[in-house]
């Protein structure tokens, strides 16, 4: 029995113990035990070993039970903590995604853009072309008619140098305002 009280706690001490304290507890007292003379072997008492392995396999259940449950829960401890982490890193991969894409798009933006511009650049240089060239030729026509214009003009005046007579233009004196004959006021357009 465990009675003694240097070596042994008292039966309520047990009581209170875990399965392994009392498995310590018997290493104890084997250890503890006188040898045997010229032998290896010690000398234990039975009762003691006995109660003390009765008592540790009475308390393994509930520790194990306990060590099971602390295994489950930190199983599912550690099943939500995967579940958040994951759930993290896929928010965080739709996140740079969406980044992703809209960098993709901002840069095909830019290429829309630019290509719009020089869409709008060339066809503003078509116009202009086109613009000109229809100035040119509108310009050119009325240089023909101006051209035409000038030449009945040249020719009109001519012509009227011809008909004036010698007495006219001797009637007209290099100091006095030359008088105006019926050619000219022809054709002066301003006056009616």
């Amino acid at each position: 029995m465990i009675d003694a009280p240097d070596e042994h706690a008292p039966d309520e001490a047990l009581s209170s113990l875990d399965a392994e304290s009392l498995v310590r507890r018997c290493l104890d007292v084997v250890n503890s035990a006188k040898a045997m003379p010229l032998s290896a072997s010690v000398l234990v008492s039975r009762d003691d070993i006995v109660e003390l392995l009765s008592l540790a396999l009475d308390r393994m259940p509930d520790e194990l039970r306990e060590a099971r449950w602390l295994l489950k829960e930190r199983d599912e401890f550690m099943a939500e903590k995967e579940r958040e982490a994951q759930a993290l890193m896929d928010e965080v991969r739709a996140q740079a995604e969406r980044m992703v894409a809209r960098t993709d798009i901002v840069r095909q933006a830019n290429r829309v853009a630019q290509r719009i511009l020089d869409d709008a650049n060339e066809e503003a240089r078509r116009m202009r072309h086109e613009t000109e060239d229809y100035c040119d030729q509108r310009l050119a026509g009325m240089e023909i008619v101006l051209d035409r214009t000038m030449k009945t003009v040249r020719s009109g005046r001519q012509k009227l140098q011809a008909i004036s007579s010698p007495a006219d233009r001797q009637r007209q004196s290099p100091i006095s305002e030359p008088e105006e004959s019926d050619a000219e006021s022809f054709f002066d357009q301003d006056r009616t």
